[in-house]
C-alpha cells in the first residue's frame, strides 16, 4: 500500500512539472513565430506585440538600451525605415526567422531564450543572436528584455 502511495504521489508531482516545463516553450515559440509574421508582413505592430507593455522593457542593441515599447517601437521605425517606413515595398521584406539555442526557466514566470536570427536567405541573408526574457503576464508570455546583436 505504501509503495502505490509513494509511487502515485511521485507521479503527481512529476506529471505537472513536466507539463509547465513544456507550456512556456510551446507558448514562446508561438509568440516568437507570430512576431516573426508581423515583421514579414510589415505590420510593425504585430512583430512587436511580443514585447511587454511594461515601462521598464528593454531592447538593448549596438547603439545601447532602449526603454519601454514606444521608444522601442521608434528604433525599429528609424532603424528599419525599408521595412516599417510609408514607402516600404512589402514585397521586398527580408523574411525574418528564428532558430531557438536554449530555453532556461528562471522561477516559474520568468523565462530567458537564447536564439539566432536570420533575416533573408541566401547571399544576402544576415544573422546574429538575440537573449530574451520573457515574463507570464495575465495575456500570455512577453518580452521583456532583449539583446539582440
Amino acid at each position: 500500500m505504501i509503495r502505490w502511495l509513494s509511487a502515485i504521489v511521485l507521479l503527481a508531482l512529476a506529471v505537472p512539472a513536466a507539463a509547465q516545463g513544456d507550456e512556456p516553450r510551446a507558448a514562446i515559440e508561438a509568440a516568437m513565430t507570430q512576431s516573426a509574421r508581423g515583421w514579414n508582413a510589415g505590420d510593425l505592430d504585430a512583430f512587436l506585440g511580443v514585447y511587454s507593455d511594461d515601462p521598464s522593457t528593454s531592447f538593448t542593441g549596438s547603439t545601447g538600451v532602449v526603454r519601454g515599447k514606444a521608444a522601442i517601437r521608434k528604433k525599429y521605425v528609424a532603424d528599419y525605415a525599408a521595412v516599417f517606413g510609408p514607402s516600404a515595398n512589402r514585397a521586398a521584406i527580408p523574411p525574418l526567422s528564428f532558430e531557438y539555442v536554449d530555453f532556461r526557466p528562471i522561477g516559474a514566470d520568468h523565462v530567458q531564450v537564447i536564439a539566432r536570427w536570420r533575416l533573408g536567405s541566401g547571399e544576402w541573408a544576415q544573422s546574429g543572436m538575440t537573449t530574451v526574457l520573457f515574463r507570464r503576464e495575465a495575456a500570455g508570455w512577453h518580452i521583456v528584455a532583449d539583446h539582440s546583436s
